[in-house]
């Protein structure tokens, strides 16, 4: 029995592993190879940034953007109603430079969340042939919003997201944070995203996404997502149900966020949109097995095999804690991810399950996450 345990425990490391190794190249490389100096046209973008309660961070987000490069570039800043100073800082900016723009929120619909109702707006207002959405805590560098652009027209995109660069300080954001990067590179072929419209394969970071105008009307605008609150997956699938390609790069170079602060923000986070991801009936036990697979099991057999004298058992399950943890290394190095994260593998993958399993026991009992002051 534990030696048939240990076996297991390799075939489920040794998938994501490989997978890692398959896909980390064709995740990086695209943008790392691109050269927007030897581009001669400079694309229009519409910067679009909806704005609730975020007078720490939207200073710095405009002043990252108004240094961007090789663009023709306006932005938009939609004020969701804040409570603090978010308007005003927004408007000392307008007065310093006319490519930046306040725009104020209307009351939210029934049906609609408020993310979706505000980048819909945005969009509205939107006078460029690009419009690229970001959060107000995403730092750009100077040549994101050129790359991504050509990146699109390049390879004949609908849409285009990229993983900024994931700014953690507190150990849950080290441990959590990164799973993302886990959970994508582990378990999606890229290959085959790139090749099939299948809105299965969908995948985004809500973060940061740059679509064409149009490309964004045929795919019916933020209307199509108007009540989901992970835009991650929805808009990328949204594009490819109506026949557009998405796609999803690697932006470690491209910008840098700090997505939550602490252990009650990085808990409530996850939980607000889990049930829209793997937190649903028909994917969260088999994702269960395969994260817990990858790292619990493979610990678990080398202590039973340990204690019962097994030494083959225990051979084979040490291996697999080796690969399962390689992964975790390699994305550390690679996007400049907490090691202290890395190597605490075994518990972050225990804790981001046990979290999806809340996510999916509040779904089921009609408990919403509040954030921002918002249920929806």
């Amino acid at each position: 029995m534990i030696l048939a345990l240990a076996c297991l425990a390799l075939l489920l490391c040794a998938l994501p592993l490989l997978m890692f190794v398959k896909n980390m190249p064709l995740f990086c490389d695209p943008i790392e190879q691109l050269d927007v100096q030897a581009k001669q046209h400079q694309p229009g973008v519409s910067l679009l940034i909806p704005a609730r309660d975020e007078q720490a961070s939207i200073a710095d987000c405009l002043q990252a953007a108004l240094v961007s490069e090789a663009i023709d570039l306006e932005v938009i800043v939609l004020d969701d109603n804040s409570e603090d100073q978010t308007a005003a800082i927004v408007e000392s900016f307008c007065q310093q430079d006319e490519r930046v723009h306040l725009i104020q929120g209307q009351g939210l619909p029934d049906g609609w969340n408020g993310k979706q109702y505000a980048c819909s707006q945005l969009a509205q207002a939107a006078s460029k042939d690009h419009l690229a959405f970001i959060d107000a805590d995403v730092r750009l560098a100077n040549n994101a919003l050129a790359k991504l652009a050509h990146y699109l027209a390049d390879n004949d995109l609908g849409l285009v997201s990229a993983f900024p660069r994931q700014i953690t300080a507190s150990w849950s954001e080290h441990w959590l944070i990164p799973m993302m990067h886990f959970i994508l590179l582990g378990y999606l072929p890229l290959q085959r995203m790139r090749q099939m419209a299948d809105p299965s394969l969908a995948a985004g970071c809500g973060q940061l996404f740059l679509t064409t105008a149009e490309a964004y009307r045929q795919a019916g605008t933020h209307q199509a997502i108007r009540n989901s609150r992970h835009d991650g997956i929805m808009l990328p699938r949204a594009y490819r149900s109506a026949g557009l390609m998405s796609d999803v790069v690697d932006g470690t170079a491209l910008a840098e966020v700090r997505m939550y602060e602490g252990a009650a923000q990085v808990a409530r986070g996850l939980l607000k949109n889990a049930s829209e991801g793997i937190a649903q009936p028909k994917l969260i036990l088999v994702f269960s097995v395969l994260l817990l697979g990858c790292s619990l099991l493979p610990l678990g057999v080398v202590i039973a095999a340990a204690i019962t004298h097994q030494w083959l058992a225990l051979a084979i399950a040490a291996v697999a804690v080796i690969m399962g943890q390689v992964p975790r290394l390699y994305a550390a190095g690679k996007f400049r991810q907490s090691w202290f994260g890395a190597f605490c593998h075994v518990p972050a993958t225990t804790m981001f399950v046990a979290l999806q399993w809340q996510a999916l026991l509040n779904q089921l009992m009609g408990r919403k996450v509040t954030w921002r002051g918002r249920s929806t």
